[in-house]
């Protein structure tokens, strides 16, 4: 049996994971879950799958649960449950720059990481692979493309790869330009057109800084740099990514999309493993594929946040949560759609740049471009409403 602990189970990349647990109950087993505040939600998780141990980060814990399962609160218990000695995959699929630490836990005791939390190698790359050096453990992404890739590269040296290829589905905006944005509201910015997620990566997915996360994680998990690593639009989703080999031979993984199917082969990796509830592919039904070039005018986030991957030291942390605090604000209708990129722009000029070295440097950078995040939403904010009453 394989021991799964779920961070950010009560998420739509935990729930996910767990149904795939619950469909192979002689594979895998809880051995922990782990929410930030939906305690609601993690005692009926916690009903159903009678985990050792449930951890609830940053609310008060439920004041009678029953049962056998152990309960805690805090950023420590999160961490020990990363750590656990009883556990062989860790699940992280939290959301924003806290769940660098829990990743950092995780491999640095030696378990295999099945990585959701983007975040965590964005804002600490050099720190996740000195970490999975360290404890001499495996990082599987439950990312479509991300999977894809790794799956395409199976059996493969790296240095017969010529370049990866990410898609990007162009979310629910593909097609209109910056003017055209200005008019956009949160609901249509989470109504994605073929996926179904939370909405802090569903407006990622809108503005394409999703994509730009991929790209700095895929310089970090495969080691490519970023003249090597592209991305196109694929409006079907169905292939997941792409690569090119030095022979000009391109491989790509296809399917139709679910996140259940990276989700299991992080959890089996490298074992492949039979559920008949995943969708079978039909290339007819899935015809006619096609690919665009991203629109970088309409779309800057995705521009914005490569250029900062490519500066490295602080600069893709300060993106991240200069991006984390523009979502919130655009889906508290404080910011307008385009609004989220100027943000995003101040926070890194205000931030600049220096290097990582500790887990205090990126959280100091993070909490720096915060602040700095904050006050140019209020900026932007006042400045809209004096446009207005113009």
């Amino acid at each position: 049996m394989i021991r799964v602990a779920v961070l950010g189970s009560t998420g739509s990349i935990g729930r996910s994971t767990l149904e795939v647990i619950s469909r192979h109950p002689d594979r895998f087993e809880v051995a922990a879950l782990v929410t930030n505040r939906r305690v609601g939600a993690l005692v009926e998780q916690v009903g159903r799958f009678r985990p050792p141990v449930a951890v609830v980060a940053e609310a008060a814990l439920p004041s009678d649960p029953g049962g056998p399962t152990r309960w805690d609160t805090g950023r420590d218990a999160v961490l020990e449950v990363a750590a656990g000695q009883d556990v062989d995959v860790v699940v992280n699929a939290l959301v924003g720059a806290a769940g660098l630490e829990p990743t950092l836990a995780a491999l640095q005791a030696g378990n295999r990481l099945a990585l959701a939390n983007k975040e965590s190698l964005v804002a600490g790359g050099p720190l996740v692979l000195q970490a999975a050096g360290r404890g001499r453990a495996d990082v599987v992404p439950i990312d479509s493309e991300h999977s894809a890739i790794l799956q395409c590269l199976e059996g493969y040296d790296r240095a017969s790869v010529q370049g990866i290829t990410l898609t990007a589905s162009g979310g629910p905006f593909r097609g209109r330009n910056h003017n055209q944005l200005r008019h956009v509201r949160p609901s249509e910015a989470l109504n994605h057109p073929t996926w179904d997620m939370g909405a802090k990566i569903t407006i990622d997915s809108a503005t394409l800084a999703n994509k730009a996360l991929e790209v700095v994680e895929a310089h970090y998990l495969y080691g490519f740099g970023y003249d090597h690593i592209h991305a196109v639009v694929h409006p079907q989703s169905i292939v997941h990514s792409f690569v090119e080999f030095v022979d000009g031979s391109v491989l790509a993984q296809m399917g139709f999309p679910t996140m259940e199917l990276p989700i299991l082969y992080a959890l089996s990796y490298p074992e492949r493993v039979e559920d008949g509830a995943l969708r079978t592919y039909d290339p007819v039904m899935a015809s006619p594929l096609t690919f665009e070039a991203i629109d970088h005018d309409a779309f800057p986030l995705f521009g914005m946040g490569v250029e900062a991957g490519r500066r490295g030291g602080c600069a893709p942390a300060v993106y991240n949560a200069g991006n984390e605090i523009a979502v919130q604000a655009f889906l508290e209708g404080k910011v307008l759609f385009p609004d989220m990129a100027e943000v995003v722009h101040a926070t890194l000029d205000g931030v600049g740049n220096h290097d990582v070295h500790t887990v205090d440097d990126v959280l100091a950078a993070d909490a720096a471009a915060r602040r700095l995040a904050r006050e140019a939403v209020d900026r932007l904010g006042r400045a809209e409403e004096t446009g207005k009453s113009a």
